[in-house]
């Protein structure tokens, strides 16, 4: 790797524009990473380097990569797997693009976006690569504008919305994988030559099988703080596609293509003369400081920049699914009010099942579409709900699931074409629902007004969940019409115009993403949301491994994680393991004793006490749950004078040599008092040495010894620096 890793010198960014002879060298970089582009005498625009950042900007006109095109296009003259294709007016399915010059803006002191505009020399096609480099969280962050001015549509064939290259002979490729209930499968993976895909055909929850997320380390596997690591993240709410292309040349070595963008299947884009289409935004990073600096990383960009409102305080809640399913009155909800008073939380969210009148929401046959409160279980509306949960003094939340629709339901009636589903085929429900056709301005406005008049009628509801609980198959626009290769491309950015029309009037509006679970895990849609569902599953023991594989992507103050009645553990282990994301309750609170009750109160309390370090603070992964039989984590604040440290026992054997609990992120000069927390008052500390002092120095170098005893058990750590 020692074509990769240089020096760090952290000051500040600058972007740089190196002439060399007659080669122009663009580069683009944050404190410790760059990527420098060359213009090469030809105008192709070649990519030098990748890695970490150099010092002398001068230095990387002396790199090469093996004339590696930027943004390699199909057609004339490279062999391997282009970023671009497309067919022009006269039936032409060449491309070149040669560079026209190339610009920099800078939004404020730690953004700078460099544009780079690139031109077919025989046809008015026009193609800008935009890098948005972040200079304090090591982030960069590209996608791809192109406009044209033939005579009539031009087909766009592949798009990606990046091409990078790195140089070695063998890459590791961590990725996570599922389906309903078992998302976040950890796969660990030698890349063999040739082309690897991680991909998504879905349309609607399209995270379900796979993410629009990876990390690749050259050379050998990436620990957690040491080792190089490039981890990027696909900003897209419909059909994507990492592509990955292996090239080794022998003792010369290799190198790996990486493209990742929108899925081409189905998906040849008609571009019209003068409109300019925007791919998805990739977001990556590159550290030589392993997969925890990696997600750090992302995790700093991600609060700051790619999730909506990322530090504006989430709200606990107590949920009634698990308590009441479908079968609710009025009357019912109200006295659960008193429940999430009891434990605590700051809001009661009302879950499926509230609305439809013709057509009633008893089950989930029927009622998706007609969102107006179901008369006879709510006879005095949503509103009753709002007042008398603030009489109670907690706020109200609401289910919502608006890209869908039950055949049985007044909108299917009134709007058959309003529907994605084939002329000619039979109908194909899954969950007895499909899919409004958000590629229809129309429907657009239907999807919108759920939300505008739900929250305008009642202007104090102040959460809504939004859900999406099936996939595309069998769909067809009427909208569309023979166009229907736009379907996949525009249905996601349909719904982007709606999230625009709801954010634009309802900026402050808590609202989490669900899509069955984590069928939309991607900061494409989290662009207009505060977090997201995980999974229904919510065992707690599958969570710990569910929680760390979406650690490496997303902070925890996006990641949902609710006690339910899911599993056989006990009410602590489960509070202990929700605690580490995003604090909620979906349980039967009359069914806890009054011991129960208060102990929920505490961890609430607790919860809320230091939901700024859980949240926000910088996350180090301690000990993996993966060939283990234990696991932990902690969360230090910026200042490092607060620290929070869960640990958990699954299911452990007889003979366990457990290793010792090292901390990492803490000052070593400053000493801390170690508190255990969320303790059952009839139950001594699992830590025996709750309260005692210790130096950041120990508690980094030698660490605590495991203290938990037996299977499935908890326990969270509060650490305070004192003088």
């Amino acid at each position: 790797m020692n074509k990769l890793l240089v020096n760090i010198l952290l000051v500040c960014f600058i972007a740089v524009f190196v002439i060399t002879g007659n080669a122009q060298t663009i580069v683009i970089q944050t404190q410790s990473t760059s990527l420098a582009l060359r213009v090469n005498n030809n105008k192709q625009l070649q990519q030098l380097y990748f890695g970490n950042r150099f010092s002398d900007t001068s230095a990387y006109a002396a790199f090469n990569m093996a004339r590696t095109p930027a943004f390699p296009t199909a057609g004339i003259n490279y062999n391997n797997e282009p970023a671009m294709q497309v067919q022009h007016v006269d039936g032409n399915i060449s491309l070149q693009l040669n560079y026209v010059d190339h610009s920099i803006e800078k939004p404020n002191d730690d953004i700078t976006i460099t544009h780079i505009n690139l031109k077919d020399p025989v046809y008015p096609l026009y193609v800008t690569l935009h890098f948005a480099a972040y200079n304090k969280e090591n982030i960069i962050e590209e996608w791809t504008s192109i406009r044209h001015e033939e005579k009539a549509p031009v087909i766009l064939m592949r798009y990606a919305s990046s091409f990078l290259s790195l140089n070695d002979n063998n890459f590791y490729l961590t990725h996570f994988y599922g389906d309903w209930a078992s998302e976040m499968q950890l796969e660990e993976t030698k890349l063999p030559g040739g082309i690897f895909n991680i991909q998504s055909k879905l349309g609607t929850r399209a995270t379900n099988s796979e993410l629009p997320s990876f990390m690749i380390s050259p050379g050998k596997p990436a620990e957690e703080n040491e080792g190089d690591v490039f981890a990027g993240s696909l900003a897209w709410s419909g059909n994507f596609n990492l592509q990955f292309e292996n090239i080794q040349y022998g003792r010369s070595g290799g190198s790996l293509k990486i493209i990742p963008g929108i899925n081409a299947y189905a998906s040849n884009y008609l571009l019209k003369p003068k409109e300019t289409f925007n791919t998805p935004h990739f977001i990556f990073t590159y550290t030589s400081k392993g997969k925890g600096q990696a997600s750090r990383n992302l995790h700093a960009w991600a609060l700051k920049y790619g999730v909506w409102n990322g530090y504006q305080t989430r709200q606990t809640l107590l949920n009634n699914w698990e308590a009441t399913y479908f079968n609710f009155t009025q009357d019912t909800l109200v006295n659960l009010f008193d429940g999430a008073k009891k434990i605590g939380v700051d809001l009661f969210l009302l879950d499926d099942g509230w609305f439809g009148n013709k057509h009633p929401r008893h089950a989930d046959t029927a009622g998706l579409g007609d969102w107006q409160a179901n008369k006879t279980i709510l006879p005095d509306g949503i509103g009753y709900l709002v007042k008398n949960a603030e009489a109670k003094g907690i706020n109200f939340g609401i289910w919502i699931e608006p890209e869908m629709v039950n055949p049985k339901s007044d909108l299917y009636e009134q709007h058959p074409d309003w529907i994605l589903k084939l002329p000619n085929r039979p109908e194909d429900l899954s969950r007895n629902q499909l899919v409004l056709d958000l590629t229809n301005p129309k429907v657009q406005d239907f999807v919108y007004g759920v939300l505008h008049n739900l929250l305008t009628e009642n202007p104090r509801i102040a959460y809504i969940k939004w859900d999406c609980n099936r996939p595309m198959t069998n769909a067809y626009s009427q909208y569309l019409g023979a166009n229907q290769q736009a379907l996949y491309v525009d249905y996601a950015n349909g719904l982007y115009n709606v999230l625009q029309r709801v954010r634009k009037e309802f900026p402050k509006l808590e609202m989490m993403l669900c899509s069955g679970g984590g069928g939309r895990a991607e900061y494409g849609a989290l662009k207009y949301f505060n977090e997201f569902w995980a999974s229904d599953n919510t065992d707690p023991v599958e969570r710990i491994f569910m929680q760390w594989g979406y650690s490496y992507f997303f902070p925890a103050a996006t990641i949902c994680a609710h006690v339910t009645n899911w599993g056989k553990q006990s009410l602590k282990y489960k509070i202990d393991v929700a605690m580490q994301g995003k604090l909620g309750f979906d349980i039967r609170v009359n069914d806890l004793s009054n011991k129960e009750i208060t102990f929920c109160k505490t961890a609430v309390d607790n919860y809320k006490r230091l939901q700024n370090v859980i949240n926000y603070g910088s996350l180090y992964r301690l000990i993996a749950p993966y060939n283990n039989s234990a696991a932990s984590l902690m969360f230090v604040d910026s200042s490092k004078q607060k620290a929070v440290v869960f640990a958990y026992n699954m299911y452990t054997k007889m003979g366990d040599q457990l290793q010792n609990i090292q901390m990492n992120g803490l000052d070593a000069t400053k000493q801390y008092e170690v508190k255990e927390i969320n303790l059952e008052d009839d139950k001594r500390p699992a830590f025996r040495q709750s309260g005692k002092i210790f130096s950041g120095e120990f508690l980094m170098n030698e660490g605590l010894g495991w203290y938990l005893r037996g299977s499935l058990q908890s326990s969270i750590l509060e650490l305070t620096e004192v003088n």
